[in-house]
Parts: C-alpha cells; sequence; structure tokens
C-alpha cells in the first residue's frame, strides 16, 4: 500500500471520530445548558470549547461564550480546523483519495455526513442544534457499521487505527477538563450541577447506560473516573481505545510482516494501562495522569505516520 494512500485512510478514521466527538459534546453541552434543572450557561460552553482545543480561536472572533455563536463555531464554522464541517470536509477530501479501497457503503456515509451542512448557515436553536448532532451522530455510526461490513484488510485496519487514536485524546480531554475545569465556583461537589455535569460526560461517551449496568451505587464520580480509564468493556474508555490501537497494530503486523516503534510504544502502554488503578490515579493526580496520557498519545500518533511513512 502506497504511504499517501495509508495516511488518508488512517486520517479518514481520525476525521470521522473527530465530527462524531464534537457533535456530541455540543449536543450534551446543549442539554447541560438549556435542558437541565439548572443551566450551565457561560461555564458549559467554555469547557466545550477548551475541551476542543478552540478557546483561543474563539476568543479571536470576540464573541460572547454563549450557545449561538460557540454552537456554530463548533458546527459550522469553515475558518478554524476544530468545526465539524472541517473535519467531514477533511474526511471527505480523505475518502475521495482512497475511494477505490472503500465499499459503496462506506463513501455514501461519508458523503451523506458532509451533505447534512450543505447549504446551511446556522445550526439553529437548541432543538435544531440537538437536531443536527443527531444526524451527526447517526451517520457516524453508519459509516464505522460500513467500516465493519467491509473486508477486514489494511484500509479498515487503518481507520479503525485512526478512530482508536482519536477516540483515546477525545475522552482524556473530556474527563480532564471536567474534574479541574467545568465545576463554577461556589457550587458544591456533588450538588446538582456536579450530577448534571457527570451525567454530561457519560452522555457524551454513550456510557450511562454502561455505568447502571457496572456500578450500583447511584452517581459517584470516583466511578465514572474508574468506567472512563480502567474498563476495557467500555469502547471509548481509555483501555478500551488503548487495546483496539494494539489490536489493529497486531493485524497490520501480519498482513505485512513488519513492526516497529508504534508496536513497541502501543504494547508498553498496554501493559501500564492493565496496572491502572482508579483510586491510585486519583490520589496521585487525575490531571497529571490525564495529560501524560495525552502526550504519550500523541507521541503514539507521530510514531505511526513515521512507521507507516505517512511523512
Amino acid at each position: 500500500m502506497l504511504s499517501r494512500t495509508a495516511a488518508a485512510l488512517y486520517w479518514l478514521g481520525r476525521y470521522v471520530e473527530r465530527a462524531d466527538f464534537t457533535a456530541r459534546l455540543v449536543e450534551a453541552t446543549v442539554r447541560l445548558d438549556a435542558l437541565s434543572a439548572r443551566p450551565a450557561g457561560e461555564a458549559a460552553w467554555a469547557s466545550a470549547l477548551i475541551v476542543t482545543y478552540n478557546e483561543d480561536a474563539f476568543a479571536a472572533t470576540g464573541q460572547n461564550i454563549t450557545q449561538q455563536p460557540v454552537a456554530h463555531f463548533l458546527t459550522l464554522d469553515m475558518t478554524h480546523p476544530g468545526s465539524i464541517v472541517r473535519c467531514l470536509e477533511q474526511a471527505r477530501y480523505n475518502a475521495r483519495a482512497v475511494r477505490t479501497a472503500l465499499t459503496r457503503e462506506a463513501w455514501t456515509a461519508v458523503n451523506r455526513l458532509w451533505l447534512l451542512f450543505a447549504n446551511r448557515l446556522s445550526p439553529g436553536g437548541a432543538s435544531a442544534t440537538l437536531n443536527l448532532c443527531e444526524g451527526v451522530k447517526a451517520e457516524a455510526r453508519g459509516f464505522e457499521g460500513a467500516i465493519h461490513r467491509m473486508m477486514h484488510n489494511q484500509a479498515t485496519m487503518l481507520i479503525q487505527l485512526g478512530a482508536a487514536i482519536e477516540r483515546a485524546d477525545n475522552t482524556a480531554r473530556l474527563l480532564d477538563v471536567k474534574y479541574h475545569l467545568l465545576l463554577p465556583e461556589g457550587e458544591v461537589v456533588g450538588g446538582v450541577v456536579d450530577r448534571d455535569q457527570w451525567t454530561t460526560i457519560l452522555q457524551t461517551v454513550s456510557a450511562v447506560t454502561a455505568y447502571r449496568w457496572l456500578y450500583s451505587d447511584g452517581l459517584q464520580p470516583a466511578n465514572v473516573i474508574d468506567l472512563l480509564i480502567t474498563r476495557a468493556e467500555l469502547p471509548r474508555s481509555l483501555a478500551g481505545c488503548v487495546e483496539e490501537v494494539v489490536e489493529q497494530l497486531n493485524a497490520l503486523a501480519k498482513r505485512n510482516g513488519l513492526q516497529g516503534e508504534a508496536d513497541r510504544m502501543a504494547r508498553a502502554r498496554i501493559a501500564r494501562m492493565q496496572k491502572t488503578r482508579a483510586h491510585e490515579v486519583i490520589v496521585s493526580g487525575l490531571h497529571e495522569y490525564l495529560q501524560a496520557f495525552i502526550r504519550e498519545n500523541a507521541m503514539l500518533d507521530a510514531a505511526i505516520a513515521r512507521q507507516f511513512r505517512f511523512i
């Protein structure tokens, strides 16, 4: 496989996953702000910008941090690379570059994602924004399903590898921002706002039902942290993403008979993850742990690029 083809497949997986995550984040923030018992207001939308690393880009626009401008910025703004529409533009560009490696269903799903934003100038009010996000999520699930139904070859492995790397980064950033930045000053830990915010975190990663299955003592921050870091049975947990990366790299190695720096880094990371305990992470510093994970994930991404000669 040509290196540019491998790069396009890998980044196709990353961009679709990024668009899906941003849609989930916007949806959860709308619910937290507009539909909760105590609207979170500016704090909720500021946290959404921080999670996506877009706070500086949004500040440069000079707009107030409220639902309408931030929702537009994260969904439809073409001036920065973090919006959903820009992610889908890049996903579609990469999909076109590897069109012959995709099934009709996979290409159609990417194209339908892009068409959701055709001629759209505003995400609308709360209901319209929720509908738009639900459309992105539905088409992203369609793309994921199409990939799983494709022949299991290097193309699907690279797409899934990119998605797993992106998913790990997103979950780590989401959890880090909640733990340190989201609770408004003066609010009680364990109070109404705190509970709503932890529930929003679970909703963003589709883990509300999983939490109820695994924990019987109600909503506890320590349990949410345990679920999103160490429980590999949850696909969007850090442990689940780490396992997925190793699985896809192993599958690629069996196909091409080669292993390299990325394989070694991924195996070392999963060995550490299997020894990780949530209570130890909390005691030693959750923020420090998550920041180290994000840096390591970026280093692994760079190692993958070198190993498969993306650059």
